[in-house]
């Protein structure tokens, strides 16, 4: 199978090479080979590779920053996902998309499910949940909502994140300020991988889906078992949301 990868030296992106590259064709595009904003660049790279799978991981995840540039966040994460839809459509490709719990607002008592309305509170979450509706508009697409991604391959970028920024203040014997009171399900990096190369090779049935580890923990649970895990000296402070300014 020939699988076009945008986003390709990212931390997904790079999973992605490393689950993918032994059993398929790859064409991979990290941001230096292809601006995904510039439409015409897009269509032109996706008619040149023919790739039966367009998987996209590019995005724009500074969350406070698209605050203060929405045209940005809203290029990168829903008008350039538009233009490898058309992409797709114009060539017969499969589209894979990846977007983010932040879509919800987050004041729910139960874990989130496909079918449960959207809530976004934010430029970056309004960006990502116009770029599944544009994705969804592809023949064949797949919407793949990941939260609180974390590790790593060999091959890719240093991990970043909340779970990397954790881990640097743990390691560095100092204070790693964590949530008490919000609760995630966050996606290890190449178990992400791994369903996605699953998702494209069994054809299953295109649509939205939920794409997190099994289970569910508050951040400063996950905190807790990081540092017992790493054996580190650096000291967790419990947070509260309400007592936090956040954008």
């Amino acid at each position: 199978m020939r699988i076009a990868i945008t986003g390709a030296g990212g931390q997904l992106g790079a999973a992605l090479v490393e689950e993918l590259e032994p059993s398929h064709d790859l064409v991979t595009f990290a941001r230096s080979d292809l601006d995904v904003t510039d439409d015409v660049a897009v269509a032109g790279a996706m008619e040149a590779a023919r790739p039966d799978v367009i998987i996209n991981c590019a995005a724009y995840n500074e969350v406070d920053a698209a605050e203060d540039h929405p045209i940005e966040a809203l290029n990168t994460n829903a008008f350039a996902v538009r233009a490898l839809a058309r992409a797709a459509a114009a060539i017969d490709a499969n589209l894979v998309h990846y977007s983010t719990d932040f879509v919800f607002d987050g004041t729910a008592s139960a874990p989130y499910v496909e079918t449960d309305p959207p809530n976004p509170r934010s430029v970056y979450a309004s960006s990502k949940l116009l770029g599944e509706w544009l994705a969804l508009d592809a023949p064949r697409a797949y919407v793949l909502r990941v939260e609180s991604l974390f590790g790593r391959v060999a091959s890719g970028p240093p991990a970043k994140g909340s779970v990397a920024g954790i881990r640097k203040a743990l390691q560095a014997g100092a204070e790693a300020r964590v949530f008490e009171d919000r609760t995630v399900s966050p996606t290890y990096v190449p178990d992400a991988a791994r369903v996605t190369r699953q998702i494209v090779e069994q054809r299953i049935e295109p649509g939205l889906y939920h794409c997190v580890n099994t289970g569910h923990c508050t951040w400063l649970e996950f905190a807790r078992e990081f540092a017992r895990q790493l054996d580190a000296a650096g000291r967790l402070v419990p947070l509260r949301l309400a007592d936090f300014p956040m954008r």
